[in-house]
């Protein structure tokens, strides 16, 4: 069964709608928005991701951090909040994810990832999101603040679509959104010599010559579709008027243009390699996802200027004859080599719920890998900062500074660690409530009488 991805024209009507309804619900007797007023943490250690830990203040005021240090006061009519021996950390974000298309993966119609058709360009995440999903508030119960919610191919699929990077707080997908539209996906045709046949529920081996010739066909088909939307860009440009209009082929000019960086999903060292060169041949800004041999090319991706989103830490290696450890020494080889990296649910690999369901432990996954050979503040980083940087909003997001949007957790311990406690999560400057799923059912059976 296709699984559909909503276009922006079909949605409008049901935007219209729920804008009304939504209208209604506010007008009435002791319900009002809520709006982030100036909020002050006081006495915690603030680590600021970019600088060295200290304790201090941290004044929000707009939705924004409008002050922090350790002389920071709290303005007249602040409401202020108490943290001493806890401490702040900037929000963290899942920097691929489908949080917001995936409520219950085994029910077809809970799961808004996947478009049918090979080629979808034009296709926005944000469109399709669900803000009253279950699945976020546990996420931001981990301490997940803000992600980049990405559409996925079907089983042919070469371009997915464009991802969104949102909050994950907010009434209506318009709250949410940070930026609607921040980078198109694509999964990179790889060569795969052993796959899983659904028909016979078992697994089929391609002979390696056949895998290659399959695969660069995808690939020449994916650079038509490049050479076709820089044509279609130079008709639109010379004034054509017998040009039907495209909207595929307008939503890759973005992205030939370098505006929007574009996310390529590939695991394997050589296909790396192909996905690198083909970013270059059609000079597009590239975002590595997956990357289960990228440290085997580590030196290519630091010549080229590309990060990482690393999947899931607890795998098992992608080669039989791998190191067990290769999964969890992965962030720490390419760290050191000077590759950004940043980790995303939606990047593969682990052996959790799967998908969105497994934000919650994003922080653990790269905590993991601190123990062979990923520092702390690099762990902290993959977090925090380089994703924001990433997607080219480091200015605004990723560290405790003053004028960046105020996404901030408060915390027990370090968030690497599985004993740490959330305390608060700010989203927007708001502090949000940690109320979810979870935890009311394990309010509601801690509380059932004995037998």
């Amino acid at each position: 069964m296709t699984r559909r991805t909503t276009s922006i024209s079909s949605f409008r009507s049901i935007r219209a709608a729920s804008l009304l309804l939504l209208a209604f619900v506010v007008a009435l007797p002791g319900f009002a928005a809520s709006a982030p007023g100036t909020l002050v943490l006081e006495g915690g250690t603030i680590h600021p991701v970019v600088g060295t830990p200290y304790t201090g203040n941290v004044v929000i005021q707009d939705g924004l951090i409008h002050a922090a240090g350790a002389d920071v006061t709290a303005p007249d009519g602040a409401t202020r909040v108490d943290i001493s021996g806890l401490h702040v950390y900037p929000g963290l974000c899942d920097a691929i994810s489908q949080l917001g298309l995936v409520e219950i993966g085994a029910v077809a119609a809970t799961v808004d990832t996947t478009e049918s058709g090979m080629m979808n360009p034009h296709l926005v995440a944000a469109t399709a999101i669900h803000p009253a999903s279950e699945v976020i508030p546990v996420a931001r119960a981990g301490g997940i603040t803000h992600t980049v919610t990405a559409p996925e191919t079907g089983r042919d699929g070469i371009i997915a679509g464009r991802a969104s990077f949102i909050h994950l707080d907010g009434w209506t997908v318009e709250e949410m959104a940070i930026v609607p539209s921040v980078a198109l996906v694509i999964s990179w045709p790889e060569i795969e010599t052993r796959s899983f046949d659904f028909s016979t529920f078992s697994f089929r081996d391609t002979p390696f010559g056949e895998a290659k010739e399959e695969a660069e066909a995808s690939q020449n088909t994916l650079r038509d579709w490049m050479d076709a939307a820089r044509h279609y860009a130079q008709a639109i440009a010379a004034g054509s008027d017998r040009l039907e209009r495209d909207h595929k082929l307008e939503a890759l000019g973005p992205v030939l243009s370098g505006e929007l960086p574009v996310i390529i999903g590939a695991n394997a060292a050589r296909d790396i390699e192909a996905a690198v060169a083909f970013a270059e041949e059609q000079g597009i800004r590239m975002i590595l996802a997956g990357g289960g041999e990228a440290w085997k090319v580590h030196e290519l991706l630091v010549e080229k200027k590309i990060p990482v989103i690393l999947g899931m830490t607890a795998t098992l290696p992608d080669r039989e004859d791998a190191p067990y450890d290769q999964p969890f020494q992965t962030a720490g080889k390419l760290a050191a080599a000077g590759v950004p990296i940043a980790i995303g649910t939606g990047a593969g690999g682990g052996f959790g719920p799967g998908g969105p369901h497994s934000s919650r432990t994003l922080p653990f996954e790269i905590g993991m890998a601190t123990a062979y050979g990923l520092s702390e503040e690099d762990a902290l980083a993959a977090l925090t900062i380089n994703p924001a940087r990433m997607f080219g909003l480091g200015d605004r997001l990723g560290s405790i500074e003053a004028g960046k949007i105020a996404n901030l957790i408060v915390t027990d311990g370090s968030p690497l660690e599985i004993t740490t406690q959330i305390r608060h999560v700010i989203i927007g400057g708001r502090d949000v409530p940690l109320d979810n799923k979870h935890q009311e059912l394990y309010e509601r059976y801690r509380a059932r009488p004995a037998p």
